[in-house]
């Protein structure tokens, strides 16, 4: 005997869909009353579920057989994992909020970030800069050189070498077109722990050649006592004779060489964006070019060569210039150290990089070296150092004659590193 009312049992289907079936409904629409949503059957005409108990077996969960569990509930109202809305095993509740962002984690790492950028770049500059330097000078070739003092001292020197440079070069700056290459100007700078001291020394003083040795040839020359003016030194066997002649004459040990040409004094100036000049007089001289009005002005490297070559419109001549000279140096030190050219790389590097390609140093000079002279020409345009000429008594044969006695005194000054008391013209 069959409990299933009609319309449920197996064997009396009547109106029913599946297997067997009269109806064109396919089996895949049956509803399956464990995969109902929760819905209540449809009403309306046709057979329907008798309720729980009317002749109907229970069914049991597929959790324990037991009819305990969740899967089933879960399953027939629609439910995923147990979880309302299909959102998984977290279970009923607001879905939780976004963390808060660890802003100490983020500054740590972009402070770390910053920093190994920073050093990576000062490396790489370092390296850069360092492999532009022409170190050609040898000074290990000058003998029978003074004993070493307190301080460093640098011979700065500027010559007239147009090597590079084109023709409409040379016309623009006014150099000529001599071969070879001179002295244009010579200065001392000291730096020591009381302050700097920029000397110059005219090119036409009167100095003895003493013996040396050729920087080419490695013959040594005995000296004659031959005196001649301070530039044909440079002229007659280069950087280490003047070296040489400068010691001997002086007793001053030189501690570094730095030479800069025309041309590359001039892209100097441009690349920093002009030097501030406050000229004290009109100049106008056709020989180099020169032709400004007194007053506070900016100099391009046209108008700075021109600046710092002019000594025939000057009343003191070479003495004047060489003064002028010591003037723009250190307005161009104060330039290139202003915080307008160190902190900005588009002015910074093209300034390290005109500037180092146009430099001749001495084998041993350094990066550090380099910069230790540019901050003490920059603190004499400061008012922190002194800038003199060297001391004259007078002239000989034409030539500017040092005064020696005070030359002397202001040699021990810088050997013992003391503060600069004597006086130049």
């Amino acid at each position: 005997m069959n409990d299933w009312p009609e319309g449920w049992s197996g064997d009396n289907r009547g109106g029913g869909y599946g297997r067997g079936s009269a109806s064109a409904r396919p089996e895949s629409a049956r509803v399956m009353r464990q995969v109902r949503r929760g819905a209540p059957p449809p009403s309306g005409p046709g057979p329907s579920a008798p309720p729980h108990g009317a002749g109907v077996p229970q069914q049991p969960s597929y959790v324990d057989g037991q009819g305990h569990g969740g899967y089933d509930s879960g399953y027939n109202t629609g439910q995923v994992y147990g979880s309302p809305g299909g959102r998984g095993p977290a279970g009923p509740g607001p879905r939780p909020g976004r963390p808060a962002p660890d802003w100490r984690r983020r500054i740590k790492w972009t402070a770390i970030t910053a920093v190994t950028a920073l050093v990576v770049t000062t490396v790489g500059t370092y390296f850069w800069a360092d492999s532009k330097l022409n170190r050609e000078v040898d000074l290990s070739k000058v003998i029978e050189r003074p004993e070493a003092g307190e301080g460093t001292n640098y011979l700065i020197v500027g010559s007239d070498s147009r090597e590079g440079m084109t023709d409409e070069q040379k016309k623009d700056l006014h150099t000529g077109s001599a071969e070879g290459k001179r002295t244009d100007s010579m200065m001392i700078l000291h730096t020591g722990d009381n302050g700097a001291t920029l000397i110059s020394l005219p090119r036409d003083s009167d100095v003895e050649i003493p013996s040396f040795v050729g920087s080419e040839s490695g013959k040594k020359y005995e000296g004659t006592g031959r005196h001649v003016k301070l530039n044909a030194a440079y002229a007659e066997d280069g950087p280490e004779l003047l070296v040489r002649t400068v010691e001997h004459n002086t007793g001053l040990r030189l501690d570094h060489y730095v030479e800069i040409g025309f041309a590359g004094f001039a892209n100097i100036v441009d690349a920093v964006g002009g030097v501030e000049m406050d000229i004290p007089q009109d100049i106008k001289d056709p020989k180099s070019g020169a032709d400004f009005k007194k007053g506070k002005q900016t100099l391009n490297g046209e108008d700075a060569l021109a600046f710092v070559r002019t000594r025939y419109a000057l009343a003191g001549s070479d003495l004047d210039r060489t003064k002028n000279q010591q003037k723009f140096l250190s307005a161009l030190a104060n330039q290139v150290a202003t915080p307008s050219t160190v902190l900005n790389p588009f002015k910074l590097y093209p300034t390290m990089g005109a500037g180092l390609d146009s430099l001749v140093v001495d084998k041993d000079m350094g990066l550090f070296d380099l910069a230790s002279m540019f901050w003490a020409m920059k603190s004499v345009s400061g008012g922190d150092g002194t800038s003199m000429n060297m001391p004259i008594s007078g002239s000989v044969g034409g030539n500017l004659k040092w005064d020696d006695a005070k030359v002397k005194k202001l040699v021990e000054q810088l050997k013992n590193d003391e503060k600069v008391t004597v006086t130049g013209n």
